[in-house]
């Protein structure tokens, strides 16, 4: 199969998305994620003096091996009536040692006359120096022709004398850029085909999203023949985003029959992705084609039903083939299926027709009508599974607890937590402070526990989140508060509370996520 070169601009272009900013570990530790899923060219950020964050990653990166991707600098032409050989930007970006620049330069006329406020021709000879200049140092140079499509409806034959500029510097590849993410799949065809016979150079694509088109136009410009696209992990970049390389690479193999990846990579898009997320610290991919958690979720029953017959009747691709697997929501929509597939997990076999699976729906329905929602909640699922099948015992039983919120001479927003919990035949009253009244609750509860539990000790509260159900009760709304809990090895669940009262919602999921936690652990056990 043909291969299609990968370049990857998270750390640049990614890294300018609202709410995300990357410190100079979290880059280290996504270059060799990405390096180690076969990226091609990783782009490490614009080391320059006025961003020393990037200029001391790039000095760590001096002693970093990479495997399989190209580190590339970013950075740009160099300034108006500068030679290039003496420009200070481009020396910085031959002087960490990388084997790969990328520079941009101006392709649209509006930019070179009202925002650098220079002669088109001056423009040209900064191009060509700049990218001559670079080559001449023995890296290997890519040209960004920044704004070209915006460009050659503008002034159609300066963005190409542009394009041409930059040939003849010697750039091995020059690269299309719809920097501000308008232009239409049509209009990407043709203006590239302009392109490929202008110059006899290897052309790239690099699309932003602003009108929802970022995979399509990169599609569409492989199909014409280009081979290099550039784009971000989940489809990060400034304003809308960039090209979600987390969409094209898959289409790219399992679609449309090019190479993207080394053999064997593929099944590890989901883990990347997801980590790359964690590593921003904003949400994981949650409706994102292919790697998104609910990428391959089914809720309604008739769905649930043919997929569990066939499951290529509701998913596009096998999900293992990039590292997801299907998931069956448990909803007020589904049906017998979904009950039948969740017990089959627990390793309890019913059938879909059975009393004991019908309960089971009844029940799951009754509590959805008060507030409960299961979809993101499938421990709390499995603890009502047990619960209307006669399997559950309780290994503690909170008997009362009380919350303080108020000023502590120490410090504003503390709370105290009284929790008195019943364990056998044995009573614990148990006293903990916390940043809040949930934090101080859930401190109380392990105090009480952890020592006739130790497997608790591994477990932690990793994500908290409030709705409220009838908003329109004001205050007097009912609250669902979503639990989500981890043992440290990779195992997460997700349980959940309704009730009037905040602190009593909180209390129903902890003690829900510690039932689940507990049972894990008698299990891993014996």
């Amino acid at each position: 199969m043909e291969k299609v070169i990968i370049y990857d601009t998270t750390l640049r272009d990614g890294a300018q998305t609202a709410g995300i900013a990357f410190s100079v570990n979290d880059k280290i530790r996504i270059v060799k994620h990405l390096d180690a899923l076969g990226m091609d060219y990783i782009e490490g950020g614009w080391p320059s003096p006025a961003n020393a964050r990037d200029l001391d990653f790039f000095n760590a990166m001096r002693d970093i091996p990479l495997t399989h991707a190209k580190f590339a600098a970013f950075g740009s032409t160099c300034r108006a009536g500068v030679v290039a050989s003496e420009d200070a930007q481009l020396l910085q970006l031959v002087s960490f040692g990388v084997p790969v620049v990328t520079i941009f330069g101006k392709t649209w006329d509006l930019h070179v006359t009202e925002a650098l406020r220079i002669p088109l021709e001056e423009n040209i000879r900064m191009i060509e120096d700049s990218v001559a200049f670079l080559v001449s140092t023995g890296v290997e140079v890519i040209y960004d022709a920044e704004h070209y499509f915006d460009g050659y409806l503008a002034n159609p034959a300066y963005a190409l004398e542009t394009l041409r500029a930059a040939a003849r510097g010697g750039a091995q590849c020059i690269v299309l850029c719809d920097t501000n993410g308008g232009r239409l799949p049509t209009e990407v065809r043709e203006m590239l085909r302009l392109a490929q016979q202008t110059v006899d150079v290897p052309i790239g694509m690099h699309a932003h999203n602003d009108g929802e088109l970022a995979v399509a136009n990169t599609l569409v410009a492989i199909e014409d023949g280009v081979r290099h696209i550039q784009g971000t992990m989940n489809g990060y970049g400034e304003r809308c985003g960039n090209a979600n390389l987390c969409s094209i690479i898959p289409t790219l193999e399992l679609k449309m029959g090019y190479t993207a990846l080394p053999e064997g990579k593929l099944q590890h898009l989901y883990e990347a992705a997801h980590f790359v997320a964690e590593i921003a610290n904003v949400h994981a991919p949650e409706q994102s084609a292919y790697v998104g958690s609910s990428a391959f979720a089914h809720k309604g029953g008739v769905h649930i039903d043919s997929i569990m017959k066939v499951k290529r009747s509701y998913e596009h691709i096998t999900p293992e083939l990039v590292g997801n697997h299907t998931h069956l929501l448990v909803s007020d929509q589904a049906g017998g299926s979904t009950v039948v597939d969740a017990a089959r997990k627990m390793g309890i076999e019913l059938e879909k027709k059975s009393p004991a699976a019908r309960a089971i729906l009844d029940r799951m329905k009754d509590a959805e009508n008060a507030g409960y929602s299961f979809e993101a909640a499938e421990a709390s699922f499995e603890m009502l599974i047990r619960r209307e099948l006669g399997l559950f015992v309780p290994e503690f039983e909170v008997i009362d607890f009380r919350v303080l919120v108020g000023e502590h001479v120490w410090g504003p927003g503390k709370c105290d937590a009284v929790v008195r919990v019943r364990i056998g035949e044995e009573e614990e009253l148990m006293v903990a402070d916390g940043d809040g009244p949930v934090h101080a609750l859930d401190s109380a509860l392990r105090k009480a526990l952890e020592p006739h539990f130790p497997t608790l000790r591994d477990i932690r509260l990793t994500d908290f989140k409030v709705r409220i159900v009838n908003d329109r009760a004001g205050t007097a709304a009912r609250v669902r508060v979503l639990v989500e809990s981890s043992d440290g090895t990779g195992n997460i669940w997700n349980t959940v509370g309704v009730h009037e009262n905040l602190i009593v919602a909180s209390l129903e999921a902890l003690t829900d996520a510690l039932y689940y936690g507990i049972g894990r652990g008698l299990e891993h056990i014996n």
